[in-house]
């Protein structure tokens, strides 16, 4: 069993920056996909980026890609989303989500695990 805490949201600039934290409690993501997904009001939830396990290689979707960074810290009890040049359009409720199938990373489907959500704001 793994609980996922998430931290670091909240009111930012267009342009501005944020980190957000997921950190595990029962045990490490030394084993785990790790994925952060966004739902907006009214839109679906949907995948911003993940890295696993298996390559420790962070994914990002076109939207983000070049402006997000996922890492992971050496104790693999955390992972962060680094943002930058922020956008209105990434206003939502942000969230990490916790796999353990070697191959998830995409599809909300795949993980186990979620955290509650935190908010991320950006005004123009």
């Amino acid at each position: 069993q793994v609980q996922l805490v998430e931290s670091g949201g909240g009111l930012v600039q267009a342009g501005g920056s944020l980190r957000l934290s997921c950190a595990a409690s029962g045990r490490t993501f030394s084993t785990y996909t790790v994925g952060w997904f966004r739902q907006a009001p009214g839109k679906e939830r949907e995948f911003v980026g993940g890295i696993r396990w298996s390559d420790s290689s962070p994914y990002y979707s076109d939207s983000v890609k070049g402006r997000f960074i996922i890492s992971r810290d050496n104790t693999k009890t955390t992972v962060n989303l680094r943002m930058n040049s922020l956008k209105p359009e990434d206003t939502a409720v942000y969230y990490c989500a916790a796999s353990p199938r070697p191959g998830a990373l995409y599809y909300l489907r795949e993980y186990d695990y979620w955290g509650q959500g935190t908010q991320v704001t950006v005004s123009s």
